[in-house]
């Protein structure tokens, strides 16, 4: 296997090499060779290393774009180009870019002039003028806060767009290399093709992008939207990989299930999965690998093998070569076998701080419980911000929601606690439903065997849908406001 992958200095040898390379399905590969080149030479030729935005839509001209300003060692921060107001203030206030490149959001105030920003040096200057007028309260207070230049190579991935704040994790290709190289060792592979159906802003659907790249594998770019509607690819599934979050898994197991059952691997992740929806998967034969990763480790450090997934192994499986993992217990002891604690991280896939702040620990502490059992295999326990306190009771949401989940009266749902005077906190359910008429008393009664009875929601609140980001990722904050207006009816 080849270990030795490509490095930043080398990418403009690698496109040169496989512009004629047909490694891009379905796309043009010297549309995106030309749109490389020319966004290399303008970045290259800047009087400094310009910080860029990178908000755009269109996959092929992402990626073109993306490389040229790695290659040019230009700090680059990633972008959802259908942000708001609010995530734009909060991005325009925190990085004060010298470059836009792509499409913002036409909602955006003093953007509305202009919908698409091309490299331009008189543009610029007009626009980032408007952003600082409009946006910057202070130019300095960031550019201090950096204690060197931005390191080789910085590639900056947003983050907690969920909690309703966006961060910056800093990466640079040695970091997404090292991720991609772990993954690789663990699943054996010597070039990975990866079928691509999450953004490539998001760790998500860049790293699929990565392994592809940096191995000599082939990508496959198809939005979400478009394989939920029915379009698919002539390429043969058998030595692919896709990328998937469980609400996607649960669809495409009722629209095509025997599809989804060819690829090599099915990975998954972005949010807990529950059990009934596991068990459709191993029936059907999907060679899913259930993972836990973040943005702060460039996607996976544990990952379940589809060979122990089918025979019916749980959890979230061991931890791949790259990286190194320690449950560590209130006293910042190491926990043993089997007993929960704060997941804690190290390797070399590690981000290097959160914008503009470099972190230099080299170990992220992250809000997750977790265990390993005595195999080494891996159990997520969930959030300890999100631990609620009953009656003098811990309760994990995650379990509730996976009771309540399992029923199969329910569509989706999201338990929170909420203040209560007599319980300290109360369980509150709010539940998207099957149908329109759901027994309430029923999903109760399925529950019953499942959960200690400290464990059942007191409140039940139903909506049409939950507040989820593109990763399928609640907004917890938006969800609370939706049980709390409810209860103060």
């Amino acid at each position: 296997m080849n270990n030795e992958l490509l490095k930043s200095t080398e990418i403009l040898e690698k496109c040169e090499e496989i512009k004629n390379q047909k490694w891009l399905i379905g796309h043009n590969f010297h549309q995106f060779d030309r749109t490389f080149q020319d966004f290399y030479q303008k970045f290259k030729h800047q009087e400094k290393r310009s910080k860029i935005l990178l908000v755009e839509s269109s996959s092929l001209r992402f990626l073109a774009i993306f490389l040229a300003a790695v290659a040019a060692d230009c700090p680059l921060f990633l972008c959802n180009p259908n942000w708001r107001d609010r995530e734009w203030e909060q991005v325009l206030q925190l990085v004060q870019p010298d470059i836009i490149v792509g499409q913002v959001n036409s909602s955006l105030p003093n953007f509305k002039y202009f919908k698409k920003y091309k490299f331009v040096s008189e543009y610029r200057e007009i626009v980032i003028g408007r952003i600082h007028e409009r946006w910057v309260q202070s130019s300095s207070t960031h550019k201090s806060q950096w204690d060197s230049s931005p390191p080789p190579h910085a590639i900056m991935i947003p983050t907690g767009g969920s909690s309703g704040k966006i961060r910056f994790a800093i990466h640079t290709w040695e970091t997404l290399s090292a991720s991609v190289r772990g993954f690789c060792q663990y699943f054996e592979q010597e070039k990975v093709n990866s079928f691509c159906v999450l953004p490539l802003y998001h760790v998500s659907g860049l790293m699929q992008f990565m392994r592809s790249f940096t191995t000599g594998g082939k990508l496959l770019l198809l939005p979400y939207k478009s394989l939920k509607s029915g379009e698919k690819s002539a390429i043969a599934p058998q030595d692919w990989f896709i990328s998937l979050v469980p609400t996607q898994l649960q669809f495409l197991l009722k629209q095509d299930a025997s599809w989804l059952a060819k690829f090599d691997t099915v990975l998954l992740g972005g949010a807990p999965a529950w059990d009934s929806l596991l068990n459709e998967a191993r029936a059907n034969k999907i060679s899913l690998a259930p993972t836990y990763g973040m943005t702060e480790t460039a996607s996976q450090v544990m990952t379940l093998k589809p060979h122990d997934f089918l025979q019916k192994c749980d959890g979230i499986g061991r931890v791949l070569p790259h990286a190194r993992v320690k449950i560590l217990g209130s006293d910042g002891e190491q926990c043993k076998s089997y007993q929960t604690g704060i997941i804690t991280l190290q390797g070399d896939s590690l981000f290097l701080g959160y914008y503009p702040q470099l972190n230099r620990e080299k170990t992220f502490k992250t809000d997750d419980l977790g265990y390993f059992d005595d195999a080494g295999y891996f159990y997520v326990v969930g959030r300890n911000s999100r631990k609620i306190i009953t009656g003098g009771e811990n309760v994990f949401p995650a379990e509730v929601e996976a009771a309540i989940l399992g029923t199969e009266w329910v569509k989706d749902v999201c338990a929170i606690g909420v203040r209560d005077r007599a319980w300290g906190e109360i369980i509150v359910a709010v539940y998207v439903p099957q149908s329109p008429k759901v027994p309430l008393d029923e999903v109760k009664s399925a529950i019953a065997p499942k959960l200690s009875r400290f464990k059942h929601p007191k409140e039940w609140i139903e909506t049409q849908q939950l507040p989820r980001n593109d990763q399928g990722k609640v907004n917890y904050q938006a969800v609370r406001e939706i049980a709390l207006h409810s209860l103060a009816r």
